[in-house]
């Protein structure tokens, strides 16, 4: 590889399952990963690596039509945590969500270090997370405990403290095999290559980019989508919605920062600016769960969740189901 060679699927598959079990010393794992960020990765190597995490992950067998909407991150952008918030809206207009976050890497905030200070529970107990579909029609599911494999790469992983390849395989690898995917990535070499993958299987979906480097709709910019139906891309206002600057997108310094903005937005008082982004996203996942109906058609909806408190509702019955 240090002499620009490539791994076929089923060499990298099978270097990602030597890594998980202990084959590899940190040093080694390091410069492996080191790799990537030098270079980009091949389909080969994504579709290799995506099929050994799923090999080696707790699988989580829901009975729902399940959604996941997430983002590679490593984007750089700090932003708030816009896919989480986006996942209960989708959650409240009625498609079930199981969400799978992690904490934050490359970024100040994850998705389950926000969850975690609002004091919810990670669990991978099956039963739990059905019994919060039935509650809020959301689960979430914190990573590391569906993939016990990757306890030899995580810390690595915090230490390099920026995106590596584990970034991508994040929105591939969710131990439920939701049927509906949305998901951000951080390039446009990338979203082809999400695009080509996930048109081998039978998934919905729904792959985003914006055009200067968000791994979301972030309405700073043209939105260049990838789906079930084909390609298009998208400037703000034919979404029906405000052109905005990157400061509105701005998560703050702490999680603490990050999640004052979440339950603001979730109460209806956040600024008009960040219940845009969120509807923009979330009305992206309905549209991916119905893709007859159009992307205005599942902004509608999305709004509707949101400024109803009906997200906030999915919300409160997550986190007060556990206690």
């Amino acid at each position: 590889m240090i002499g620009h060679r490539t791994l076929s699927k089923a060499n990298a598959k099978q270097v990602l399952v030597d890594m998980a079990t202990g084959k590899f010393n940190p040093s080694q794992i390091s410069a492996f990963m080191t790799i990537y960020m030098m270079r980009g990765i091949t389909v080969d190597e994504l579709s290799g690596f995506r099929d050994a995490m799923l090999e080696l992950c707790i699988p989580v067998k829901l009975d729902e039509p399940v959604m996941d909407l997430c983002g590679t991150g490593g984007d750089s952008k700090n932003t708030f945590n816009i896919s989480t918030l986006s996942s209960f809206v989708v959650a409240a207009a009625g498609q079930p969500v199981a969400k799978h976050g992690n904490y934050g890497v490359s970024s100040l905030s994850g998705s389950s270090n926000v969850m975690e200070y609002f004091g919810y529970r990670f669990t991978n107990d099956i039963d739990e997370l059905k019994r919060s579909l039935d509650r809020s029609n959301i689960c979430f599911m914190h990573a590391p405990l569906f993939h016990p494999a990757m306890k030899n790469v995580a810390p690595i992983r915090k230490e390099l403290g920026v995106k590596t390849f584990f970034n991508m395989l994040g929105p591939m690898v969710n131990p439920a095999f939701p049927v509906r995917q949305l998901v951000g990535v951080f390039n446009l070499e990338l979203a082809r290559q999400y695009g080509y993958l996930y048109q081998q299987t039978e998934k919905q979906f729904v792959i985003l980019h914006s055009t200067d480097g968000y791994d979301e709709v972030s309405l700073t910019s043209a939105l260049k989508y990838y789906c079930n139906t084909g390609d298009a891309v998208m400037e703000p206002e034919e979404l029906g919605l405000p052109r905005l600057s990157s400061a509105d997108l701005h998560g703050g310094d702490l999680v603490e920062d990050s999640a004052k903005i979440f339950m603001k937005i979730l109460e209806g008082q956040g600024t008009t600016a960040q219940k845009a982004v969120v509807t923009a996203n979330a009305g992206m996942a309905l549209f991916c769960s119905n893709q007859k109906e159009g992307i205005l058609a599942g902004i509608a909806k999305a709004k509707e969740a949101l400024e109803s408190g009906r997200a906030l509702t999915a919300f409160k019955k997550l986190i007060e189901g556990q206690r």
